[in-house]
């Protein structure tokens, strides 16, 4: 993303919900032995941590409390007007997840487990049409009244409505109801056979208290701080600015296995800037505590100052072990003009990433493939027997190149010189239908000249598209960049108002049910979803079905190199790039747990601030600079 890696960032719970549902999916029961009450889920396996543990192993038990941490607001809206991240309508502050307790918490450690938060146990039908939590009496909203619940009927009864984002609203669609059996505990009930992923699904969403929303509309914006029951709250903000969440001393669960170790900084306040070199040369001047870089022309040529060659300012790169997902141009597939996989090839075809990485990016990049890129659903080499199990009965509907090599995108020698492939693109769209004039320009039968825009909302990606927008224009294409303010953006994006946009989506460790919001025909049709690029294939949608029946992760694995053969050969999307590390930058006045997390970088969660180095920060003195750590793969 013109930074690495651009990814859409649904603010607060949303992106938390999100991570879940491509993470964390659950059949406590993989036998037909009758239920019992658990005090974890998780799926294909053994929960890791048992009934009584202490704490989480990458979390120091004992880190202290205290202190501020300053951080960049999200890298891809840069505002707020709201702090309602549930619904469709407006832009809502990042982190707001932090405001709010679910039923369980997930571990950052495992691929696809959870345990006890408000809920000390859970229990799965032995049918697997349900799952009954029941809840902890001393969980408390913010305000001091109980969680009960009816506050979790109610939210499910939310997040449901119209009102709701797809990312929220879609993969409910079989969980039928939530009942409240007395107040601390509550049965959801599913539908359907495709069951797999709802009790963790469920779990993992954010309770919201049934009392706030029967005075404040739910269906509406709002810059009103809201009622949680979690670790922190809002105390402060200037919108679209600047917000700061304080810890909550009273917080009710602060002292749970889940929690021990884990927000350990009194303050945490985002700054949102829309100009990226205004906000990095406020990190340099102290402004920022930690700020992660995205530019790879920031991170090559901006950090050569006196702040880092003497280890007052860290440069580091934090190992990221998730899969890295799809970073790219999404071509909307809604337009006439982007319907024939002939044209979306003939654009594949122009980008010329070696010549960017090389010239733009400082070698720093590896070239994406694969929708499940750096894990091992990325579909490689022919289809397995498995895979052809599944892919057979669809033979006829599927481009012969699925069955064969995946595809993988063109590679020129980085000379900028891409005149062989510039002309297999204008092949591909004469094929098409688009004819050259007298004037070069690229013509359909009715005349209308073929045109593209490339929307974007940042101007550090001009340097990256424009060179594109060049070759595009010595085929015959009319191709701009335009681009347009952080709110407008969103709206465009919502509404599938576009030619093409960059943008980052990664299904997580464990995808089932949110596949339906980034891919289903369904999702394509839903203003406000994932879906950017208009995917509507009935064998897609099929495959998702499988994805999410999988009954271990090797059929799992099998189904989603599958659905990647398809997805490449029909060139819904660019490939840009990937590297899998976080690339940050930080004072040196935190200290972290030895365990990195595996499943995350750790630093808003389980970092605190160090007394020793702060005080030596403050009073100019340096302290030895940790290595470097290369980036894994």
């Amino acid at each position: 993303m013109l930074r690495f890696p651009r990814s859409w960032k649904v603010d607060g719970a949303a992106l938390r919900l999100v991570g879940a549902i491509a993470t964390l999916f659950c059949a406590a029961i993989t036998s037909d032995a009758a239920a019992e009450p658990s005090h974890g889920l998780s799926i294909f396996g053994e929960l890791k941590y048992p009934p009584g543990f202490q704490h989480f192993d990458y979390v120091n038990p004992e880190a202290p409390k205290g202190g501020r941490m300053v951080t960049m607001g999200t890298a891809d809206v840069n505002t707020f007007d709201s702090f309602n991240q549930f619904i469709v309508k407006g832009d809502a502050a990042q982190d707001l997840d932090y405001l709010y307790d679910s039923l369980m918490a997930r571990a950052q450690d495992e691929p696809d487990a959870v345990y006890g938060l408000i809920a000390k146990s859970a229990e799965v039908a032995p049918d697997r049409m349900s799952v009954t939590f029941k809840l902890r009496p001393e969980a408390k909203f913010a305000d001091g009244s109980q969680v009960t619940a009816d506050d979790v009927v109610n939210t499910l009864s939310l997040l449901k409505s119209t009102a709701t984002r797809p990312q929220y609203s879609q993969p409910l669609r079989d969980v039928v109801k939530a009942e409240a059996l007395d107040p601390e505990t509550v049965r959801y009930t599913f539908q359907g056979t495709l069951v797999r992923d709802l009790p963790v699904l469920v779990a993992q969403l954010p309770v919201l208290p049934k009392a706030y929303y029967a005075t404040q509309p739910y269906d509406q914006t709002s810059l009103k701080p809201p009622l949680g029951s979690g670790p922190y709250r809002i105390k402060t903000f200037n919108p679209g600015s600047s917000v700061t969440y304080e810890r909550r001393n009273d917080y009710w669960a602060k002292d749970l296995p889940v929690n021990k170790g884990r927000f350990n900084f009194d303050e945490i306040r985002l700054d949102y800037y829309r100009d990226r070199t205004i906000e990095l040369e406020t990190m340099k001047s102290g402004g920022f505590d930690y700020r992660e870089e995205f530019s790879s022309l920031g991170w090559a040529t901006q950090y050569d100052i006196p702040a880092v060659r003497d280890g007052r300012l860290i440069k580091e790169l934090i190992p990221d072990r998730r899969p890295s997902g799809a970073q790219g141009y999404f071509i909307n597939t809604r337009r006439d003009k982007f319907k024939d996989p002939r044209v979306r090839a003939a654009l594949d075809l122009v980008f010329d990433f070696e010549w960017s990485n090389k010239k733009l990016f400082y070698g720093l990049y590896k070239r994406t493939t694969s929708y499940f890129e750096n894990s091992d659903m990325k579909a490689v080499g022919p289809p397995s027997p498995d895979e052809l199990a599944l892919l057979n009965p669809y033979k006829n509907k599927l481009p012969p190149e699925v069955f064969g090599e995946p595809y993988l995108p063109p590679v020129t020698d980085g000379s900028g010189n891409n005149r062989d492939n510039l002309k297999k693109a204008r092949d591909l769209l004469i094929s098409a239908g688009w004819k050259p004039g007298p004037d070069g320009k690229l013509r359909n039968d009715k005349g209308e000249q073929l045109t593209i825009e490339f929307l974007d909302f940042e101007a550090q990606f001009e340097r990256i598209t424009l060179p594109y927008t060049q070759n595009l224009k010595r085929i015959g294409i009319d191709a701009t960049w335009r681009l347009v303010d952080p709110a407008q953006y969103q709206q465009r994006l919502k509404s599938f108002d576009f030619d093409v946009t960059t943008q980052r989506f990664s299904l997580g460790l464990t995808p089932g049910v949110d596949m339906r919001t980034f891919l289903s025909c369904d999702a394509a049709k839903a203003d406000g979803s994932f879906n950017l690029a208009g995917i509507c294939d009935p064998v897609i949608d099929a495959l998702i079905d499988t994805i999410i029946a999988a009954k271990s992760r090797a059929e799992l694995t099998t189904a989603t190199r599958a659905i990647d053969r398809i997805l490449r050969a029909e060139r819904y999307w660019v490939p840009h790039w990937y590297k899998p590390a976080y690339s940050v930058a930080y004072w040196n006045k935190f200290s972290r747990p030895a365990i990195q997390p595996k499943y995350d970088n750790g630093v808003l969660d389980t970092w605190w601030i160090d007394p020793q180095k702060a005080a030596a920060l403050s009073s100019g003195a340096t302290e030895a600079k940790p290595t470097q750590q290369p980036a894994t793969r």
